[in-house]
């Protein structure tokens, strides 16, 4: 079995004075992979792979929505639901059918639709994309809330961390603060609370 603990109290340890570049996305999901298990490790590639746009097709949802691991079942479904809602709002504004490009996948009720449909009519592209992730992020920190040392808090950092990844390489302020805010939450109480992210234009 792993020690869970030890993987999530060692992450910050990882970069405690973090800069762009020292320690990637890629180096860190591999260091943690090499504590865990062969069966954990499958869980962790199956993260890792709704991470690549060429492999959300429906069979892929469908897969995820069935899995074992609580965390993969609600994080796809609510990320399914997420880009379903972008794709309506795109075919809206260009005028086309409401559910193209979209995939049902049985997921049920979408929770946070009013939230992303704010965040979808704002004019700030930048801004707009900042929002999305912090909503992904926000969802983060909900499905791991009472996950402290287990497989499901180890996965939520690998979905921040790869937040993270994304915005590093388009702005470095917005990297470096949302790395200390995931250092914050693992230091205090491991609970994967929510953080109240601030973007400035």
């Amino acid at each position: 079995m792993a020690n869970y603990e030890y993987i999530i109290s060692s992450l910050p340890a990882l970069a405690p004075d973090w800069k762009p570049g020292e320690s990637s996305f890629g180096q860190t999901v591999e260091w943690i992979k090499s504590q865990l298990g062969p069966s954990d490790k499958k869980t962790v590639d199956r993260l890792l792979s709704g991470f690549k746009e060429e492999n959300l097709d429906r069979d892929f949802y469908v897969s995820a929505l069935s899995d074992g691991n609580r965390f993969i079942r609600e994080y796809f479904g609510f990320d399914l639901n997420f880009r379903n809602a972008k794709a309506r709002f795109l075919n809206k504004a260009f005028g086309m059918p409401e559910n193209k490009d979209t995939i049902d996948a049985g997921t049920g009720e979408f929770e946070e639709a009013p939230k992303m449909d704010a965040v979808l009519a704002m004019t700030d592209l930048l801004k707009r994309e900042r929002s999305l992730d912090s909503l992904v992020w926000d969802k983060i920190g909900e499905l791991t809330l009472f996950s402290y040392f287990d497989l499901d808090s180890v996965l939520g950092y690998i979905a921040k961390l790869h937040i993270i990844d994304r915005w590093t390489s388009l702005d470095v302020e917005t990297g470096r603060e949302m790395f200390f805010n995931l250092i914050d939450e693992v230091r205090g109480t491991f609970k994967g609370v929510k953080d109240n992210i601030i973007y400035e234009d």
